[in-house]
């Protein structure tokens, strides 16, 4: 028996099973008081932690950390999100408090290795695996292991920088697709149309759904707008998967993986405002060779796939 955790930024997730794909055998979701920082976060998982390894007789345990870790060290770099985790040995620190051997990965990455075992890209060789949601993240797979452990970082699509004129680190793709990008440059246009005194269906439909305060805008909520059939909604969409197609088309374009794997909330508004668009993008600006030899789709294993993961670079010790 394995023990998978997820550690995000607002919510920290436990999951006992065989590592398998199948059912959790136990399952625990906590919320992160992200003004505790890391140490609060360490005091959850060393009392849930220790309950479920006593009660399910664990054997190992692996992490699927949100932010930049050096894997094959064990160590978290940093988190994005809370303090307190810069430089930290989270997999000795497991060890001794919870008496079992850790691995520790990144969530992006063993969310890749969950869909590249038991989802989407359970009949194929080679995975790339992105999630599109508060940011962007990205996770290369091959034969059912991830790529780049021993390295600082890998796969990080996000943060591939669109064009030549993209010169400071913070112009990235994740900028600009992910679901702040989209919110931010949605709000602009709003502002824009009625700052010059322009009255629109879509405007009308926007100050509606933001009772008049577009600073009460979300990507949700442009998200039911598109759905909803409006324009304005669907040329951000449109906008922000141009972007993210190009960054796809440069990966296919340089490792040529079987299958492309795209989940996060971002995504969640389906085939006709997300998928199709990006499809598009990216067949425009993929190698001509490579248009045919790969799958576009979305991901299968929904909100746990960080922990399926886990639990699978777990029982692979």
């Amino acid at each position: 028996m394995f023990l998978g955790i997820e550690i995000g930024g607002t919510k920290l997730q436990l999951g006992v099973g065989h590592g398998d794909g199948s059912e959790f055998v136990a399952f625990e979701r906590l919320d992160v008081d992200i003004s505790r920082g890391g140490e609060g976060i360490r005091e959850q998982i060393r009392k849930v932690g220790r309950e479920l390894v006593t009660k399910h007789g664990v054997e190992r345990a692996a992490y699927g950390f949100g932010g930049p870790i050096f894997g094959s060290r064990g160590i978290v770099q940093t988190s994005h999100q809370v303090s307190g985790w810069d430089q930290f040995p989270l997999s000795q620190w497991t060890e001794r408090e919870l008496g079992v051997p850790t691995k520790l990965g990144n969530d992006c990455d063993v969310a890749g290795l969950a869909e590249a075992c038991f989802g989407a890209g359970r009949d194929a060789r080679s995975v790339f695996y992105v999630t599109v949601g508060t940011g962007i993240g990205g996770g290369l797979v091959f034969d059912r292991k991830i790529h780049g452990t021993d390295r600082p970082a890998s796969a990080e699509i996000g943060h591939l920088r669109p064009g030549l004129h993209a010169t400071s680190y913070s112009q990235t793709i994740e900028s600009q697709a992910a679901g702040p990008g989209i919110t931010i440059a949605t709000r602009n246009r709003l502002e824009s149309i009625q700052k010059v005194g322009e009255s629109t269906r879509d405007l009308f439909d926007f100050r509606e759904r933001c009772c008049g305060d577009f600073q009460k805008l979300t990507t949700k909520v442009i998200g039911e707008a598109a759905m909803a059939g409006n324009q304005l909604a669907r040329d951000q969409y449109i906008t922000a998967t141009n972007v993210l197609g190009w960054g796809i088309a440069q990966l296919i374009t340089l490792i040529a993986p079987e299958v492309v794997i795209v989940g996060g909330g971002v995504s969640l508004v389906g085939e006709e405002i997300f998928f199709a668009p990006l499809r598009s993008a990216v067949q425009q600006y993929v190698f001509p060779p490579l248009r045919d030899s790969y799958r576009l789709v979305p991901a299968e294993l929904g909100e746990s796939v960080v922990v399926h993961g886990a639990l699978a670079l777990a029982k692979s010790a």
